[in-house]
């Protein structure tokens, strides 16, 4: 099995380094033939492995390839497949060869054609290492990866100084939470003796009842230290709060890198290796504490931003956002299998809703102002269906992908165990009207309603080529079917056993695994909850506003100007950015500079000692006359001297 697990990885890099690399020899066709041909092999095999765990193959924890040892570290290149694994490789290859089909169209016309194949299979490439690994090296190189892979698909059209800033917004935000995490990696490392994860989980119990001394007299538990800059990682890698500011910036690559970003990679980084540290997370009820917290802040705030965007590509990002604090909650609440369940069904939905937007965004000549749009379900029937199912998918609607997912995830978060578990609890309810009241504001303004776009638009509105729709229809259909083949298995069963650690106090779903017979009975026991009728109500709301009475939202927008201000600012995050944090590093390197290598070092230090020597090389000179009877009288005067300081001293 070891050979199908490196071809699987293999696969799309070799396909990226013969697009990347070869890419005018093998031309445009031959770019987009050898990275799909590569996905589809990794997905073919992502599928078999899939099919081996479903009918009892063993997990498979085996060395690759053992790079070095130093100090009794061993780094190494090795592969982790169990249960957990191979749904993430199954999700991340299937989006992305959804994606590779969808750029032969989006993309069509761009001169870096081939460098963009390239780059979203070395993505792919990337995303595979990070899930696949045996060891916190290995993680730490597919987490750095996907990191730099990211910043040159958002920066992809580098001559727009906005894509450009975004990709270094990323960047350097990601290396915020970076910072923090390879700090929780080293923290284990160091008390372990090992980067192996099972080694490290099977130290769990000792490094919970373990104490650091991170400040004079402050005793930390190590693991509480190690978990809480772990998440740190995941709270820039899965956008949570204030580390969520790169997110909405990425917009500004191409659509397909959007889907693939958004859905399957890079922001799942996050909420899978939390997942994957279940065994020490469980041990720390702080850093579970903090995990859900963020993740409901996240979950509530962002999807409110969603709310006032008027980019079509913005809107969906900020969905992004709120529905990955829906799956940090879940892990704050111990519930890691609702976690990623709701992870797989949002990846495909997702990865639908981005792709449509970006279906729009082509019939409408790259036109991302949703206020330009309107009443285009009639020109682009395939999109605009596809587009109802992702939204129906995304809000929860009783039946579709999102709603087994979303629904089971509230419950469990309401009976969790964790401190302030009913905050987050109430938190995600009321997420899910806002949740609906943007994905409907948003169906309808630019599907429903008056026809806003301009003349020479309006006579070349058309459905968009197969090579686009196709894509669409593939992932429109586990948006709808996949919670009902899988939410017994993989949520209720026991899927994730041997996979995801949880203490039996603290086990959530536990509780509600025993009410759950079948997936019509948990569709039809949805009505007696709140959240449909929340989703309802959302709906019914943005009908109201967005279709009948359109003149509310300008004239609430001048009678809220204060919140509507607020919202547009994204509560100044990006300013106190910008203006505080960014302006304070540029105005503190400026005294560095001015102060310290000017003033000091060149001034004093470099410049003022070679002034000293100049000085006393000028008086010695004075004293070098060239006549015989100045250097007699200054021995004279220099033995006098001596003579009375001997005497003196005697």
């Amino acid at each position: 099995m070891q050979n199908v697990y490196l071809a699987i990885v293999l696969a799309p890099l070799a396909a990226a380094a013969a697009a990347g690399l070869f890419g005018k020899a093998i031309g445009r066709a031959g770019a987009h033939t050898v990275t799909i041909l590569g996905v589809a092999i990794s997905f073919a095999l992502s599928v078999y492995v899939l099919n081996g765990q479903l009918h009892g193959a063993p997990i498979y924890n085996g060395v690759v390839y053992e790079w070095a040892e130093l100090g009794g570290l061993s780094f190494e290149v090795g592969f982790l497949v169990d249960h957990l694994t191979a749904l993430m490789m199954v999700v991340v290859t299937f989006v992305s060869l959804a994606v590779h089909v969808y750029t032969i169209g989006y993309m069509h016309d761009d001169p870096g054609y081939q460098r963009f194949f390239s780059y979203i299979s070395l993505f792919t490439f990337s995303m595979l290492m990070l899930v696949m690994s045996n060891n916190f090296l290995q993680l730490f190189f597919g987490w750095e990866a996907v990191g730099v892979v990211s910043y040159l698909l958002i920066g992809f059209w580098y001559t727009r100084p906005t894509a450009i800033f975004a990709s270094l917004k990323a960047f350097l935000v990601n290396r915020v939470g970076d910072f923090g995490f390879i700090l929780g990696i080293a923290a284990l490392a160091t008390y372990t003796g090992t980067l192996d994860y099972s080694l490290t989980f099977e130290q769990a119990d000792r490094l919970a009842g373990t104490s650091i001394e991170i400040f004079s007299g402050a005793h930390w538990s190590l693991l509480t230290f190690a978990c809480i800059c772990l998440f740190v990682g995941a709270m820039g890698k899965s956008a949570q709060m204030p580390l969520h500011v790169w997110l909405p910036d990425s917009m500004e690559g191409p659509t397909p890198i959007s889907a693939l970003i958004h859905a399957a990679t890079m922001v799942t980084a996050g909420i899978f290796m939390v997942a994957r540290m279940s065994p020490l997370f469980e041990h720390s009820e702080v850093a579970l504490t903090v995990v859900i917290t963020i993740g409901a802040v996240t979950a509530f705030l962002t999807g409110l931003l969603g709310i006032v965007q008027q980019d079509i590509k913005r809107v969906i990002a900020y969905s992004t956002l709120s529905q990955l604090g829906y799956m940090t909650v879940a892990l704050g609440a111990s519930a890691y299998g609702a976690g990623i369940f709701h992870l797989m069904t949002h990846a495909f939905f997702k990865a639908l809703l981005f792709l449509a937007a970006g279906s729009v965004i082509i019939a409408m000549h790259h036109e991302q102002d949703i206020r330009k749009m309107g009443g285009l379900r009639k020109y682009m029937p395939i999109t605009y269906v596809t587009f109802v199912i992702g939204t129906l998918a995304l809000i929860g609607f009783p039946g579709f992908a999102g709603f087994f997912s979303k629904d089971a995830l509230i419950e469990a978060v309401h009976a969790s165990e964790t401190p302030w578990h009913m905050l987050a609890y109430w938190a995600v309810l009321l997420g899910v009207f806002v949740t609906s009241l943007y994905s409907f504001r948003l169906l309808f303004v630019v599907f429903h309603g008056e026809e806003r776009m301009d003349h020479h638009t309006k006579e070349h509105l058309h459905e968009t080529s197969p090579v686009v729709w196709l894509p669409l229809v593939a992932l429109a259909i586990p948006s709808v079917i996949i919670g009902w083949l899988t939410v017994d298995r993989v949520l209720f069963g026991d899927w994730f056993k041997g996979s995801i650690f949880v203490l039996s106090e603290h086990d959530p779903l536990r509780e509600l695994s025993a009410e759950f017979h079948g997936p019509l009975e948990f569709t039809i026991d949805a009505f007696k909850s709140p959240a449909v009728y929340l989703a309802a109500a959302g709906a019914v709301v943005a009908w109201f506003l967005y279709l009948k009475r359109t003149d509310l939202p300008a004239r609430w927008q001048q009678q809220f100007s204060g919140l509507y201000r607020l919202l547009m600012n994204k509560y100044y995050f990006d300013w106190f950015n910008e203006n505080v944090l960014a302006r304070g590093g540029r105005l503190l390197g400026m005294f560095f500079w001015k102060v310290g290598d000017e003033t000091l070092i060149d001034g004093a230090i470099v410049n003022g000692s070679a002034k000293t020597v100049g000085l006393v090389a000028s008086v010695a000179r004075g004293l070098q006359s060239g006549y015989l009877y100045h250097y007699a009288f200054a021995m004279i005067v220099g033995l006098a001297a001596l003579v009375g300081w001997l005497v003196f001293k005697a």
